[in-house]
């Protein structure tokens, strides 16, 4: 049986059928999402509570707890860690790799709502679970500037422009405002006032809620018409809060200025954000999973002069980071590797062949089988990324092989005389159980990659599908295109006909050939000497494998850095916000900076920052390079340690944290644990390889009972 027949004698249907295949595969192309590494991240839900006022002991009594009793009952959950501040409670948890999202997110809330009756009756709200990805940060941050609005009004026009807006963009899947909050009018009581009249804050707060209601206010009827009676009960400005009643005392009438000042404000005075050194309102825009960044993040930055416009005059808008430079750069340089390993491989095979007619017909087999292989990337959700980019430059080498074999072998006939059809139909005949059991056995060097799982399968699958694919297509392609190219374009050509390039590398190949033979012909000779050499370098091998260092993945320079201040627990916002500022100046005066933002507020005593690199060929350093040269700096600001890390695109575990390294203590006994964990702290502190060591634990604070 020929395989290759049907195609060699139909080379107008072989044709269109190649064709087929690459414009598949440049339509595909086009769809491909674009990423640094392949989506592996493991299935993440994060559930949070507020309970005000609740000190963190009785939020993880209370709150944790119950819930977390429920979530081991869900299938599937690999890790589950809570943390529980004053008033908060957030519980993480992290599903199998095969895990689907969504079926675990009903889980989840089914085990709320059965944990419901453990939970504190006086539970503001019932607790909330979001999905989340903690290794994907930011793809777009941008900062709302102002010298002449504050900062409440540049948040509302963020909150309730920016952030509809963006929302709206195909391929953004959340979009958070940081740095402030939204405008509110503060009522600040006097005490003293209010035990001299007996009112008390309850009922203050009544009256201001009572009052502030919009209520329909009904209809006055005629005989021939109807008016609707409107009045606007929302109170704006201050000012209009002073003259409400409050209570009645001594037939006259209480009002809220007698008691209290108002004043307009925000919401939450202990928030803080800063971009460059400046007072900011920060946009910080996260893409939805499998979205293509960079045609994302192109969208956005088209979109952004129209957003600008829709703010007032007196707001400026910036992007103060970006996440795509890194991605765009990388991929540049994997494709121009891949470019470049295409052209070197049909170079070679021109060099070998000397012949251009000879070279062109296998080199159609490295393109087809490469832009083909896109339309099957495409069909398995696979993205554009380093790992796959990479397994097509290395497939470059392998899917020129079996063309190169089937050409040889019809090239040999062609040179017998035979016609080339005949040539053609033969010398693929002979030679396809050769290419089938070639290609085969390439492709079985990777089912262990298929098979394997967790975090390392999920992985290298899509690098070792990819690879395959091009192989398996290659195969194809040998046993159909080329053969039927070889019958339509090969000629041969008498030894006389050759040229001078062609008579001298064969005068090159043969002493080539010569000195290989002579090699061979002394190795022969001492089998012991060859012996010993060969364990010798098993050996060697082995050595140096001890010696190499080694780690789960390589520590890569994206290019950002991700920076978290924890200060004393009892520290005012006033004293954070110094510290963030000066923190800020010391970071943006490094030369390797380009940009950074930060932000504070939720809790008072830390403070986080995103900083954005200047391109490798400038800074000079790497990502881990500048942070220890920005870290004796930044101990000389006293009350702030400063934590910064090389932000990763492969995360492992669900815990934000402010290392990349986490270890975990446990204890039934809460004393215990927290007699033990600043010792261990301690210990760590004492090794030289790590630096940066530090604790979640937040109990240092000072505490005052009221019985």
């Amino acid at each position: 049986m020929n395989l290759s027949a049907p195609f060699v004698r139909r080379p107008v249907a072989t044709t269109l059928l190649t064709i087929g295949a690459t414009l598949v595969g440049i339509v595909a192309f086009q769809f491909l999402p674009v990423a640094s590494l392949p989506q592996v991240e493991f299935p993440t839900i994060n559930v949070s509570a507020s309970l005000p006022g609740a000190s963190p002991e009785t939020m993880a009594s209370s709150v944790a707890a119950p819930l977390e009793r429920q979530f081991t009952r869900i299938a599937g959950v690999t890790e589950m860690t809570s943390s529980s501040t004053i008033g908060g409670t957030n519980v993480t948890l992290q599903f199998e790799l095969n895990r689907d999202i969504d079926g675990a997110a009903r889980d989840v809330q089914a085990a709320i709502n059965a944990a419901r009756a453990d939970l504190p009756p006086n539970l503001p709200t019932s607790p909330r679970y979001g999905k989340v990805n903690p290794a994907d940060g930011p793809i777009l941050i941008l900062a709302l500037t102002s010298d002449l609005v504050s900062r409440g009004q540049m948040y509302d026009a963020a909150s309730s422009i920016l952030q509809q807006k963006l929302s709206q963009v195909e391929g953004v899947g959340q979009v958070v405002v940081g740095g402030g909050s939204l405008p509110a009018i503060r009522v600040d009581l006097n005490p003293t006032a209010l035990n001299k009249y007996g009112i008390g804050l309850g009922d203050v707060r009544q009256v201001l809620t009572s009052t502030n209601v919009n209520r329909p206010k009904g209809q006055l009827t005629g005989d021939d018409r109807t008016w609707e009676i409107r009045t606007n009960d929302q109170l704006q400005q201050a000012e209009e809060y002073l003259p409400l009643i409050v209570a009645y005392r001594n037939g006259r009438a209480v009002q809220l200025s007698d008691v209290a000042s108002v004043e307009t404000s925000v919401e939450d005075l202990r928030t803080m954000g800063v971009a460059n050194g400046t007072p900011a309102v920060l946009v910080i825009i996260y893409r939805q999973a499998g979205a293509n960044i960079i045609e994302t993040v192109d969208r956005l930055r088209a979109r952004l002069p129209q957003l600008e416009a829709s703010l007032p005059g007196s707001m400026s808008l910036s992007i103060v980071m970006d996440r795509t430079p890194v991605i765009r750069a990388s991929l540049h340089d994997v494709e121009r590797t891949l470019a470049i390993s295409v052209g070197l491989v049909i170079l070679v095979v021109f060099v070998f062949l000397r012949n251009l007619r000879a070279t062109l017909i296998p080199a159609v087999a490295v393109p087809v089988s490469l832009i083909s292989t896109f339309g099957v990337m495409y069909l398995f959700g696979y993205s554009l990324d380093n790992l796959s980019l990479m397994a097509l430059t290395i497939a470059t080498g392998f899917v020129v092989d079996d063309a190169i074999v089937v050409l040889e072998n019809i090239t040999r006939y062609r040179e017998q005389g035979l016609s080339p059809m005949d040539a053609a139909l033969r010398g693929a005949k002979e030679i396809a159980f050769t290419v089938v059991s070639m290609t085969l056995s390439l492709v079985a060097v990777f089912i262990p990659i298929f098979l394997m799982g967790g975090m390392l399968g999920r992985l290298f699958r899509e690098f070792a599908v990819t690879l395959s694919t091009a192989i398996l297509v290659s195969l194809v392609v040998s046993l159909t295109t080329i053969p039927m190219l070889c019958a339509r374009v090969l000629k041969s050509e008498p030894a006389e006909a050759h040229g001078w390039w062609y008579c001298t590398s064969e005068r090159g190949f043969g002493l080539l050939a010569g000195g290989y033979a002579t090699s061979l012909r002394w190795v022969l000779r001492h089998p012991r000497t060859m012996l010993v050499v060969t364990l010798g370098t098993m050996a060697l091998t082995v050595y140096l494998y001890i010696l190499v260092p080694k780690g789960f993945f390589p520590q890569q320079d994206t290019g950002r850095l991700f920076g978290n201040i924890q200060a004393a627990q009892d520290i005012s916002f006033q004293a954070m916000r110094q510290k963030l500022t000066d923190v800020v100046e010391i970071i943006k005066n490094d030369p390797a900076v380009a940009t950074i933002t930060g932000f504070t507020g939720g809790t008072t005593n830390t403070g986080r920052m995103f900083i954005a690199l200047k391109p490798l060929e400038e800074r000079g350093i790497s990502s881990d390079e500048v942070i220890a040269r920005l870290r004796p700096k930044l101990a000389k600001v006293p009350g702030a340690p400063t934590y910064l890390q090389a932000i990763q695109d492969l995360r492992i575990g669900g815990r934000a944290s402010s290392a990349q390294y986490q270890y975990t203590l446990q204890s039934v006994d809460l004393a215990e644990l927290n007699t033990w964990a600043p010792k261990v702290e301690a210990k760590l502190l004492t090794i030289p390889e790590i630096v940066d060591v530090n604790s979640d634990q937040q109990d240092r604070g000072q505490q005052s009972l009221v019985v």
